[in-house]
């Protein structure tokens, strides 16, 4: 997408202010107010407690300096108002323009007052027609000198989804945008509403096998959905599979990547791939001793060690990646790299930098390093050996993906396999890096406190600039989720809540002191809508926690499904009747945020939080309050029927989920880790790795012992709860 300014030498306000916010007590807190309104920064906030929450003007002034506002005095202040204002008439065409199916718009084209003016329609298969230009009584003004006016245009219903082009044109004068047409209603979980399904969730590194290398990969989730689509199951639902590090050490959290495009090598089944069989007999030792080197790790119940596993397998990866293509294999290597474009490439040369410099080198803050700078594409050039083994990487881990869909819908699954998007990437991440023009610097995501976070949450990720990110035709968007659902039957978006508005807080505050920031949501899920449409996948929302109350039915409308947990979902103080959940969601017993069924029934969070310090009252006190709540879980299973007075910890589990299988909700979950019995959480709020071990936690039975996919098929706990969901369900 291009823009040019009606005058080419417009001021624009996109850089923060470099000096750190004055004395907020001196600034006119109507006029910030105004302003913040203006910018789509909330003031105000209703928090978990139910109170009203106001932010205070100093944060709203450093919110502000992140959007590129400057708002340190009321003298910048009125000036921003102003331009704010002027803003659109500063462009000749918006940023971007996203219309659902069937609706019609209309344009305003700015230009010098007087000027014949133009817009054209570029279809995605190259059809061009004009628009028709409408009346248009706003009166022209006076913008930077330059008297302007505006035109109006008329974008008719009927045009195909796709990503078009608008083009105006005026006296020599260009510009060109984005014309996104999207569904009104995503129709993708329609199926479902006929006959409802069920599935698996799973944390694939915790899931392995007799042939993995110490970690659950995409043979392993292959393998996964063949059992699970057997015994009636329609997906599996895994945790973000996104890159982290390109060398170890690598961070534990799938939730906290390097980028959410692209996937992480660390899953690769380096059996799966061809050149295997043509590596030189000297270099397969080498691979069979790498193998042995981790292969032992597959027993141990209690903790991955990623670093070690990842080592050894890009050490293998090293050796067949040496192998030469067939003709047929390379073209399909190219055909891959064409297909992803530039995006791969920046990518892999970010994986070949950071391979020689940690995080924190200052290398990545120096403003000569960046993709297209002199500098940047000497290293490229240099590094051009390291890149293509990173894009390698990537090809190899898109053919396994694909497998392990094939094997899901040769099982039988309506979905197979459901990917997990993460909220975002670290600070430190490709994504910050590559894409630094569509974030918001200075700032992170966060939540405010709740009733499990007291203190709010930092999760040192940058968020999308909304203004920057639509300048870019939401493009890194969009190429992030076509990638993510090109070998996919849905995905479920980790706080879908964060397309509506973000918890953003300055660098230095605390995480109780940020500002929600709205986003243009009807541009977002529409953009969220067309790929899934374009990828034939079901849409998940993660809409749990602080909400307004209007979203989830906006979701609804729009096809996408939300999240029910059956310990979330309460009636004042009684657990709240399954007939009574949304019909549009995804419901289940847990979430990966959650122990596991049986520990969560035995108390073991409590004794968990109070030993690591993480309760505001004593731990006798939190277990009376968790043994009374679970006590009117019991009492509704009972007055159904569900639950016999001799019932062991394996019956109970079976309960609740008939329980849930009750909900008209048209997709059900099932934890893994609750058809076998293990206890442990994965991820322990509010705590470091040095603390618990965070999503490296391997799968275990209630015995402690680990459970590995080829123990499954004859597990009787696994079968049993499986056959009772799918009998409940089928009902």
């Amino acid at each position: 997408m291009t823009y040019t300014p009606i005058q080419q030498d417009t001021p624009r306000q996109d850089t923060p202010s470099s000096q750190a916010p004055g004395d907020a007590s001196e600034i006119n807190g109507e006029l910030l107010q105004r302003l913040a309104d203006a910018h789509g920064v909330g003031t105000s906030f209703h928090g978990w407690d139910g109170l009203q929450h106001d932010v205070s003007p100093r944060t709203l002034v450093q919110v502000l300096a992140a959007l590129g506002v400057a708002a340190d005095s009321n003298e910048q202040i009125e000036a921003a108002l102003v331009d704010v204002e002027l803003a659109p008439w500063r462009r000749m065409l918006p940023p971007a323009v996203v219309l659902q199916e069937g609706s019609a718009t209309a344009v305003h084209v700015h230009v010098r007052d007087g000027s014949s003016v133009s817009l054209t329609i570029t279809l995605e298969d190259g059809t061009e027609f004009a628009a028709v230009q409408q009346e248009d009584w706003a009166p022209a003004r006076d913008v930077d000198g330059v008297r302007t006016g505006q035109a109006a245009f008329e974008i008719p219903a009927g045009l195909p989804l796709g990503y078009h082009s608008l083009r105006a044109e005026s006296d020599g004068v260009s510009a060109i945008t984005v014309l996104a047409v999207v569904p009104a209603k995503l129709q993708t979980a329609a199926q479902l509403e006929e006959r409802r399904g069920w599935g698996l969730a799973t944390q694939l590194y915790s899931v392995r096998s007799k042939r993995s290398w110490g970690i659950g990969d995409f043979a392993d989730l292959a393998d996964l959905a063949a059992l699970a689509g057997a015994r009636g199951a329609d997906y599996v639902l895994v945790n973000p599979l996104h890159a982290a590090d390109p060398v170890p050490p690598i961070q534990a959290s799938p939730y906290s990547p390097s980028t959410r495009r692209f996937f992480n090598p660390i899953y690769i089944r380096i059996e799966e791939i061809p050149e295997l069989a043509y590596v030189k007999p000297r270099k397969r030792a080498a691979v069979d001793r790498l193998l042995d080197q981790v292969h032992a790790l597959n027993k141990n119940p209690d903790r991955l060690d990623r670093d070690q596993i990842f080592g050894a397998k890009l050490a293998a990866l090293e050796l067949l990646h040496s192998v030469r293509l067939s003709p047929s294999r390379q073209r399909a290597f190219d055909e891959f790299c064409r297909e992803a474009g530039s995006g791969l490439d920046d990518f892999a040369l970010w994986c070949a930098i950071r391979e020689d410099h940690a995080p924190e080198d200052p290398i990545w803050q120096d403003p000569d390093v960046v993709a297209g700078s002199a500098r940047v594409e000497s290293m490229r050039q240099a590094l051009a050996g390291r890149i293509a083994f990173h894009r390698w990487l990537q090809w190899i881990c898109d053919e396994q993906l694909e497998s392990a869909q094939a094997a899901a819908r040769r099982s039988g699954m309506r979905l197979g396999v459901v990917h997990d998007l993460a909220v975002g990437a670290d600070l430190s991440s490709a994504d910050a890096w590559n894409l630094r023009d569509s974030f918001a610097h200075g700032v992170s995501v966060g939540a405010p406190p709740d009733m499990y976070n007291q203190l709010g949450q930092n999760w040192n990720q940058p968020p999308w600039h909304p203004v920057r990110l639509a300048e870019a035709g939401y493009l890194p968007l969009r190429a992030m989720l076509s990638t993510v659902l090109r070998h996919a039957g849905g995905i479920r978006v980790d706080h879908i809540l964060g397309l509506f508005r973000l918890w953003w807080i300055p660098a230095g505050n605390s995480a109780s002191d940020g500002a929600y920031v709205r986003y243009d949501h009807e541009a977002l899920i529409g953009i969220l809508a067309l790929e899934a449409h374009r990828a034939g996948a079901v849409v998940i929302g993660e809409d749990l926690g602080v909400f307004e109350p209007w979203v989830r039915d906006y979701l609804a409308a729009r096809g996408i499904l939300g999240t029910s947990i059956l310990w979330f979902e309460n009636d004042g103080d009684a657990p709240l009747a399954p007939e009574r959940y949304r019909t549009q969601a995804l419901a289940s017993v847990n979430t990966h945020d959650l122990p596991p069924t049986a520990g969560y029934l035995a108390g073991d969070h409590v004794d968990l939080r109070g030993e690591l310090g993480l309760l505001e009252r004593s731990v006798a006190e939190e277990r009376a309050e968790h043994e009374a709540s679970l006590e009117k879980m019991m009492a509704m299973l009972r007055e159904r029927g569900l639950l016999t007075p001799d019932a062991g910890e394996a019956q109970v589990i079976e309960a609740l989920h008939r329980l849930l299988a009750q909900a008209p909700s048209v997709l059900l979950g099932v934890a893994l880790v609750d058809a076998v019995g293990e206890r442990r959480v994965q991820n322990q709020p509010g705590t470091t790795s040095e603390v618990y071990p965070n999503w490296q936690v391997p799968l275990a039975d209630e015995n402690g012992r680990a459970v590995l996919i080829d123990d499954l098929h004859a597990n009787q706990r696994f079968n049993a709860l499986l056959a009772a969901v799918d009998a409940a369900v089928r009902k």
